[in-house]
């Protein structure tokens, strides 16, 4: 999850594959949900293959707000 980039996103089944287990989806969705520091270690910038929000420990409507910021943030620090 520290590796994706501010203001991007990954799928749950890519962050399986990247860490060696590309059927562990509900393993990483499991890890991510018990993830202590969701705001330090952005468990928000996961999402599901379709591209749909999928879970966040903290509600869908701040994940989505946390990528809306992001996304912003992005902008402003490459103008």
């Amino acid at each position: 999850m520290l590796k994706i980039p501010l203001g991007e996103t990954l799928s749950y089944k890519e962050l399986a594959k990247r860490i060696g287990h590309p059927r562990a989806l509900r393993a990483v969705g499991k890890a991510l949900k018990e993830n202590p520091f969701p705001l330090i270690i952005p468990c928000h910038r996961v999402v599901k293959s379709s591209g749909e929000l999928g879970g966040y420990s903290k509600g869908k409507e701040l994940k989505k707000k946390l990528l809306e910021l992001e996304k912003e943030i992005k902008k402003i620090l490459s103008s």
